[in-house]
């Protein structure tokens, strides 16, 4: 198995586990988001993403929501993005790029981009 097979075997496995999540897991589109990130989703700090972190959560607004996904800029990403952080839980440290992403993308109704 590949080390990008192993990461999406890791990415479900957490979905699987995140409350909100009807209908199972879209993994083509999981398989898109995580190669739109490229190499960042081997490299330790840079595939996490932190929640306290208020610099980190405007770069995933700036760079995921608006960039890459087209959004207008606007209390509705911010929220988007706070939401997502509740969703994976507070507790949980092991926020993965990847997966974060792929929920902003189903929550905002845009996953259909990477399916």
């Amino acid at each position: 198995m590949s080390k990008f097979d192993e990461a999406i075997e890791k990415y479900k496995g957490t979905l699987s586990g995140v409350q909100g999540i009807t209908g199972g897991v879209n993994e083509d589109a999981l398989k898109k988001v995580a190669k739109s990130l490229g190499p960042s989703i081997y490299l330790g700090d840079a595939s996490m993403v932190s929640c306290s972190d208020q610099a980190e959560l405007d770069r995933v607004k700036n760079n995921f929501l608006i960039k890459k996904l087209g959004l207008a800029d606007g209390a509705n990403l911010d929220a988007a993005v706070k939401a997502v952080c509740d969703q994976m839980g507070s507790g949980n440290r092991q926020k993965h790029r990847a997966v974060f992403y792929y929920l902003l993308a189903q929550n905002l109704g845009k996953l259909d981009m990477f399916a």
